[in-house]
């Protein structure tokens, strides 16, 4: 899984993520949304990364449905700094594409894994 796309494209989001919450806290957004919304879009590629090292196909698939929860979570944070007027919608529909390719990439990956 060394160099995958999916590596690839949740280690970019993830940079996109930390550019943005350093951003927003100049800003004067909630720290507190801020701070969860860098846990979570930073976890995300964590677990990637991790699922490389598994020791096993259960553990990879449990990885990876890791960072599919947090892909998940990541969006709610977003949705919700959008709504409360931190985040412009240009902004949110640029992270709202990274997280549909993510998702999409994630749920391929486990269904395909699960089949086997």
């Amino acid at each position: 899984m060394s160099d995958s796309i999916l590596r690839e494209r949740s280690k970019e989001y993830a940079k996109d993520i930390v550019f943005l919450c350093r951003k927003l806290k100049n800003t004067g957004a909630e720290a507190t949304l801020i701070n969860q919304l860098i846990r979570c879009g930073t976890s995300v590629g964590a677990n990637v990364h991790e699922a490389q090292y598994a020791q096993g196909t259960k553990d990879f698939i449990s990885k990876l449905e890791i960072a599919l929860k947090e892909c998940n979570e990541s969006e709610y944070w977003l949705e919700l700094l959008r709504e409360t007027g931190s985040l412009s919608s240009e902004d949110f529909s640029h992270f709202n594409c990274q997280i549909i390719t993510l998702r999409r990439m994630l749920v391929s990956s486990v269904t395909t894994l699960k089949s086997k």
